[in-house]
């Protein structure tokens, strides 16, 4: 295993010396979703080994349906890579220029990060998505799935590094780890800084959990989404019904589902039991603090502190009751996870107010937190959401998988 793993990282770095044009990458990209679209039936019939070994280690039905490939989410890996191709080639652009009275002219040039490590489990799609946003961006790709999506995986990889080779590209600017060892990804975090710059987790808490707390090696990422909705006492009742029925049970189970709401205690009554019982009458579950319990008639669990903190990504939710917008700020600051947090309010001044104050990588206003994604952002696709402090933050896509240089020249300039 780990001569293997040594042996993938060299390989990496010296694919990675060879810089490519947009139009040899873009025409790579473009040979990698024809090859998907012609190898659709050899896709499924390979999805269908995956599906079969779920089955027999009795995986749960979601996580199955997250791993199914069928004809429509071929379409969509496709298309996903036909967007990629759209967008700028984000390398090699001049940031910024400026001249010095030392005689110096600088520039401020985007280059690629270098090898790019992602460790990822169940959706296939993450394959082509990923990869495709790597290479795009001038980065080679070291990709570790799970194996619960081993034979998906492969098949995807290996389409993507045949239309490599037929483009006389090194293929090992995409590579896959195909071994189920549960040690390679301990040796990928703790022993192979010196072939991998970045490390990208796309999974659950266990997993990015184990990648913050074991990794020699720098990463993007988050470890849970803990987002919340803030109602003011200056907001519009259609629009935060409608935002944060949308915000909560659109899909429960991602990262950029509200877990938490939070109100303004003068709307309680009036726009606050309107909200809850819409969320309650669809299937969710209501946890409150005691303002909460005193003023919505229907009978609810009281919240503990644990349930500030908690990434329910189920159909419950966690009510919290605030004086005024400085609470709900302190609120979403102490217990949130610098994700996604909204503002729903009419008043310009507080939206201004919460927007600026928030720590959040994203932060909304009359919007629902779902729409935490790159896709939504124009970026045609990511390769995970990140809570860093330092950048990137947010939905990480093709512009953020990019780091910069300065270039100086002068006409023979010594510094005195």
């Amino acid at each position: 295993m780990k001569n293997l793993l040594i042996n993938i990282g060299r390989k990496s770095k010296r694919a990675f010396i060879h810089k490519l044009s947009s139009k040899k990458k873009d025409k790579i990209l473009k040979d990698y979703y024809l090859l998907i679209n012609k190898n659709r039936k050899l896709i499924i019939n390979e999805n269908m080994k995956d599906i079969k070994n779920a089955l027999r280690k009795k995986i749960k039905d979601n996580l199955i349906q997250r791993l199914r490939l069928d004809d429509k989410k071929i379409s969509n890996i496709i298309n996903s890579i036909k967007k990629i191709i759209k967008l700028k080639d984000p390398t090699n652009i001049i940031l910024e220029k400026w001249k010095r009275p030392n005689g110096l002219n600088i520039s401020k040039i985007s280059i690629p990060i270098g090898v790019i490590g992602i460790i990822y489990e169940s959706r296939p799609n993450v394959t082509s998505d990923v990869a495709s946003l790597c290479f795009k961006s001038g980065n080679a790709i070291i990709l570790k799935g799970g194996s619960e999506a081993l034979y998906s995986n492969l098949i995807l990889s290996k389409l993507f590094r045949k239309s490599l080779k037929k483009n006389n590209v090194d293929e090992n600017f995409v590579q896959f780890i195909n071994l189920k060892d549960r040690k390679v990804v301990d040796f990928l975090l703790t022993r192979m800084n010196n072939f991998i710059d970045v490390i990208i987790p796309r999974g659950g808490k266990s997993l990015v959990k184990k990648v913050q707390d074991l990794s020699t090696v720098p990463t993007i990422g988050h470890l849970e989404g803990i987002c919340h909705s803030y109602v003011d006492k200056d907001a519009n009742p259609e629009i935060a019904k409608r935002v944060i029925h949308n915000a909560k049970l659109r899909n429960t189970a991602i990262c950029g589902a509200t877990e938490t709401i939070i109100l303004h205690e003068k709307i309680i009554k009036k726009i606050g039991n309107k909200i809850l019982k819409n969320l309650e009458s669809n299937g969710c579950k209501i946890i409150g603090d005691d303002k909460i319990k005193k003023f919505y008639n229907k009978k609810i669990k009281k919240a503990s502190i644990k349930d500030w903190s908690k990434e329910y990504l189920a159909p419950i939710v966690s009510v919290k009751s605030v004086k005024n917008i400085d609470e709900a700020i302190y609120h979403i600051n102490k217990y949130g996870t610098m994700h996604t947090d909204c503002i729903i309010t009419q008043n310009k001044k507080s939206a201004k107010k919460f927007l600026k104050e928030v720590k959040s990588s994203i932060a909304m206003h009359n919007t629902s937190t779902q729409f935490a994604d790159g896709g939504e952002f124009g970026f045609g696709g990511e390769v995970g959401i990140s809570t860093n402090t330092l950048p990137p933050r947010g939905p990480v896509g093709l512009k953020q998988l990019v780091s910069y240089k300065y270039q100086i020249t002068s006409k023979g300039a010594i510094r005195k």
